[in-house]
């Protein structure tokens, strides 16, 4: 055991210096960016894949991809996607995937009538290229890790090592935006989505990553810290990760955290026992204790900014009257856009050609679920219902996976305010379709 905490403490410390490091030489970005697929194909293919490296690597490049897009590593915007798409790929050429996983192949083939809407409305210029890229690369991302990790048995305990894979890049990000930004009072002076605590990078998207790392961190802390230092370790990786992700001022990524943690606490409290039972009252008490202590620490730094965020308000106190910064006139311009086309949609990727003749300028979807409805018509319905439907019906038989509803709700509610700009929805989405069992200690023979 201590020579486990001595690892896991390693990692991190590994993680916090690569932020340090390329913040230093911000060019190492590019090399970090190169290192972790080339490193990932020689584990994958020494092991051929028997314990689904790929899994791994790919939840490792999800984990990183924010750090390495707002410190320039990436190769282009959907380079993680793609290399997500390669490594799920590589794994069914060495472990098959389930033939009951069909159901996601039509939900690639519901796809095309939108695609080839675009072919034949317009003159196909490098914009519209770029667009179909950029809507449907997420979508494709999707559809092919949910076919790898259809039904896939995997034991709890190694899927909670994907998810730290995950967590660590997180980790680096984290500390790289203290680097970039040590003192938030300097420069939070009003209750809009902030740059620069966000690492010069988009607020939405470091948001939502974070609030993917505050729920690992915490299941991290509850259910995997065998020692105090571990502990001490987990809580104070919790509480660093979660400070970062609400000075960002960009809620939808702190709000999806918090309520996968309550989807994970309500699911634990009902498949315990009466022992167990009794000692969630000290969880959640401690718990509350840590999220009113963050909150307030936060408070004070922002001068009280980030309570007027949340209640929706400007800085001199008065409520605003859009609640999504602006996205309520998108979703209607996206839903006015399936009401004229209900059938095909305006085309794969036009909804933003669309949006440009009516608003005089390029405004990308922000929801995956009414950009699906405008672009892909009753097709997108068809998709979306599929979507919403098979990771429930796979939870009837599938009641050991303790994570299933948080990782629901993390595709749902990030789908919903920052669409599929990054591979996290996608590849948590999958996630949701593993078959995982718990081990169980067996009790010693007499």
């Amino acid at each position: 055991m201590k020579n486990k905490t001595l690892s896991y403490t390693f990692i991190v410390i590994i993680h916090a210096l690569i932020a340090l490091v390329v913040f230093v030489a911000p060019f190492l970005s590019k090399v970090y960016a190169l290192l972790i697929p080339v490193v990932g194909f020689v584990i994958v293919s020494r092991s051929k894949n028997r314990n689904n490296e790929v899994l791994w690597v790919a939840a490792y490049l999800v984990g990183a991809e924010v750090f390495l897009r707002m410190t320039g590593g990436n190769l282009n915007n959907e380079y993680v996607k793609f290399a997500v798409v390669f490594f799920m790929l590589m794994g069914m050429v060495y472990s098959n995937f389930s033939t009951n996983s069909f159901v996601y192949w039509i939900f690639l083939i519901l796809l095309v009538p939108g695609i080839l809407l675009t072919f034949t409305e317009t003159d196909y210029n490098g914009d519209v290229k770029k667009s179909l890229v950029f809507n449907l690369s997420g979508p494709i991302c999707l559809a092919i890790s949910a076919i790898y990790m259809f039904k896939r048995k995997i034991h709890f305990d190694n899927l909670q090592t994907i998810l730290v894979a995950i967590g660590m890049p997180i980790l680096t990000t984290t500390v790289y935006l203290f680097l970039y930004n040590p003192s938030v009072k300097d420069v939070v002076t009003g209750t809009q989505s902030n740059f620069e605590t966000s690492g010069g990078f988009g607020p939405n998207q470091v948001s939502t990553v974070l609030g993917l790392g505050i729920f690992i961190f915490f299941t991290q802390l509850i259910l995997f810290s065998k020692t105090k230092k571990e502990m001490f370790l987990n809580a104070a990786l919790l509480i660093f990760v979660s400070y970062r992700g609400v000075v960002t001022f960009s809620r939808g990524g702190v709000i999806t955290g918090i309520v996968m943690i309550v989807c994970l606490l309500i699911l634990l409290y009902y498949f315990s026992n009466s022992k167990g039972r009794n000692k969630f009252a000290l969880i959640f008490v401690f718990t509350g204790l840590m999220g009113a202590g963050i909150w307030t620490y936060t408070s004070v730094q922002t001068g009280g900014l980030i309570d007027k965020r949340y209640a929706n308000k400007d800085a001199a106190g008065r409520v605003k009257k859009d609640n999504l910064g602006g996205r309520e006139e998108i979703m209607d311009s996206e839903i006015k856009l399936f009401l004229d086309n209900p059938i095909m949609g305006v085309g794969a990727g036009m909804g933003k050609q669309f949006r440009k003749e009516s608003f005089g300028a390029d405004v990308a979807s922000h929801n995956e679920i009414t950009r699906m409805l405008s672009e892909h018509g009753i097709f997108g319905i068809f998709g979306l219902f599929l979507l919403f439907i098979t990771p429930l019906v796979l939870y009837i038989n599938n009641k050991q996976h303790l994570y299933i509803l948080s990782f629901y709700i993390f595709w749902l509610f990030t789908i919903n305010h920052a669409s599929m700009r990054t591979a996290a929805p996608a590849f948590v989405y999958a996630l949701t379709l593993l078959s995982v069992e718990v081990k169980i200690p067996k009790k010693p023979e007499i």
